[in-house]
């Protein structure tokens, strides 16, 4: 499993809302033919999206305002991929998780890791107590996250979010 998002342009945010089958073609592009490629997402995660999301949160699955807000909220829309619909970003919510994103210090989340703790409670993947790797993992694609959020937000623009 792994995480995409794609910032929207007023017209592909119109197209969404007035269709929500028009997702699958923004994040994942012509499904009906065999041989085109997915388009290259603006933000992948990896696989680190649910320990980030457990760092930001302190929790497994429970979406917080703000920072708790990058990776699990929004509100669905389209079609379950196998992961659950994926998620859409008002502008005003993509500000409010920038501002967040950007007022988290570092050293805060540095502070939360606690890879016993992660797999205790299941946090996808089951890879914490490996060895001291996967802080810097969370840690370079955090910053990823940041930048996709602030970018948005200072375009003003809206995200779709999805696990495949």
């Amino acid at each position: 499993m792994v995480f995409i998002g794609r910032r929207l342009s007023a017209e592909e945010l119109a197209a969404v809302r007035a269709d929500p089958t028009a997702v699958d073609a923004l994040l994942y592009g012509d499904l009906d033919d065999d041989e085109a490629e997915m388009p290259e997402p603006e933000l992948d995660l990896d696989k680190s999206w649910h320990g980030i999301h457990y760092l930001l949160t302190g929790t497994d699955w429970q979406i917080g305002e703000g920072a708790g807000a990058a990776i699990l909220g929004g509100a669905e829309i389209g079609q379950d991929g196998g992961y659950g619909p994926p998620r859409l970003l008002d502008k005003d919510t993509v500000r409010a998780v920038a501002t967040a994103l950007n007022a988290l210090d570092v050293d805060v989340l540095r502070a939360r890791f606690d890879p016993d703790a992660m797999t205790a409670a299941e946090i996808y993947p089951d890879i914490w107590t490996n060895g001291t790797d996967e802080l810097d993992y969370l840690m370079s694609h955090y910053a990823e996250l940041r930048r996709f959020y602030h970018a948005a937000a200072a375009n003003g623009q809206a995200v779709l979010l999805a696990i495949t």
